[in-house]
């Protein structure tokens, strides 16, 4: 079969894709991944064809912290969401089946009814409503009760349908398809497919017949990809550093960050390697180092803990790599990230972003190399993990679906 995988965002929102791609590309099927175009050598280093979609995820967020208004805001993502929605139609011709994230999940669903094209929403963050919990959203994992929860996560759905209901209505009219009769959202897609452990999110009970949690979908590692000397170097030089990086938060803000990280790092008195990310992250001193992007997978197990933005393919890094977190979250699902780190027992208290400082992050970081409890509790949790295959759900399922 031909399989689009259609996903937006920054990089964590690409990279288990490429994961889950390569298996579909081991069954012998032609898999392309439709992307932003900073991502075309992450997708094509993976031996993926790679299809690009319009918008700039970087400059999106960047203008959502410049905004002065919730107005400014909205039509932001309106002309970005408008781009992407012609991006997603022209990457689905041709395709047998379509793999969406959550992100452009509606987008892709009208796409795929006007091509009568079958598709399956494949998801990294909770996307289904539940009394067990809240979903990703404002709420950060903290449990509001049954009721609450429920709550909660309707209304998070409703709003993101609510945000995206003016260029799904544009592409639909402009794809010549009905007016929809409700509200179009990824929830709304079966089957689905989250890419997590269900150690670390059971599927809750009360979700519908044809919403799964298959577990992670290992982001793939980049063919020939080799670790640059300098950094073999630093791993040999000293005791096992701490790794530092916010991924696509906080564009901008490089230096700002850079002194609280270089003042943590001497406080807590650890070496540090520190990932520059979309911040342009640096710091100084004679134990740290700075690197840009690599594979998670063979950074983290050589890694004495890892503090990260909790995003949800960083968090999976970090749970595979068997070594405590401090999650730092920003946005979006990155506090219910958080929360469950540290109700895994694999984490201290999450630490906002936006009230880090060096003294609460040294802390935090000696607390993750001092503390036995946290160390152990990774360990444990990353051999339960290693023994789950989460492609293997969505092959199968493929299987049925082509040979139907």
């Amino acid at each position: 079969m031909r399989i689009l995988i259609v996903t937006a965002g920054s990089r964590g929102d690409v990279a288990p894709y490429t994961g889950l791609g390569r298996r579909l590309l081991a069954a012998g099927h032609e898999v392309a991944v439709a992307a932003h175009p900073p991502f075309a050598g992450l997708v094509g280093g993976c031996g993926l064809d790679h299809l690009p979609l319009p918008g700039d995820p970087r400059e999106l967020i960047r203008t959502r912290a410049r905004a002065a208004s919730w107005e400014e805001t909205r039509a932001a993502m309106a002309a970005f969401l408008d781009r992407l929605a012609d991006g997603v139609v022209a990457a689905a011709d041709g395709a047998d089946l379509v793999l969406t994230a959550f992100g452009p999940a509606a987008l892709s669903r009208a796409a795929g009814e006007a091509y009568g094209i079958p598709v399956i929403g494949t998801y990294l963050a909770p996307a289904c409503a539940t009394r067990e919990f809240p979903l990703a959203g404002p709420t950060g994992g903290d449990d509001l009760g049954p009721d609450g929860n429920l709550a909660a996560g309707r209304k998070l759905l409703a709003d993101a349908g609510a945000l995206q209901a003016g260029a799904v209505a544009g592409l639909r009219t402009r794809l010549g398809l009905p007016t929809a009769a409700s509200q179009q959202t990824g929830a709304d897609i079966r089957p689905v497919f989250h890419g997590f452990s269900p150690l670390v999110v059971p599927r809750p009970a009360d979700w519908p017949s044809g919403v799964e949690v298959a577990g992670y979908w290992w982001p793939a590692r980049p063919r020939g990809w080799r670790p640059p000397p300098e950094l073999v170097d630093f791993l040999q030089a000293g005791p096992p550093p701490v790794f530092i990086g916010f991924g696509s938060m906080a564009p901008g803000e490089g230096d700002r960050l850079g002194e609280l990280v270089t003042a943590a790092v001497a406080r807590a008195g650890v070496r540090a390697v520190v990932q520059t990310g979309w911040a342009g992250l640096a710091a100084a001193g004679d134990d740290v180092l700075t690197v840009g992007d690599l594979p998670h997978d063979w950074l983290f197990p050589h890694m004495a803990a890892v503090v990260h933005h909790a995003g949800a393919g960083t968090t999976g890094a970090g749970l595979r790599a068997g070594v405590p977190a401090v999650p730092v979250p920003a946005m979006a699902d990155q506090p219910f990230w958080a929360t469950r780190l540290h109700r895994l027992g694999v984490a201290p208290r999450p630490l906002p972003l936006d009230a880090l400082t060096a003294e609460s992050l040294a802390t935090a970081i000696t607390t993750c190399l001092t503390n036995p409890a946290l160390g152990r509790r990774a360990a444990e949790l990353a051999e339960a993990v290693a023994t789950e295959d989460g492609a293997a759900a969505v092959l199968t399922h493929i299987g049925v679906v082509g040979r139907g």
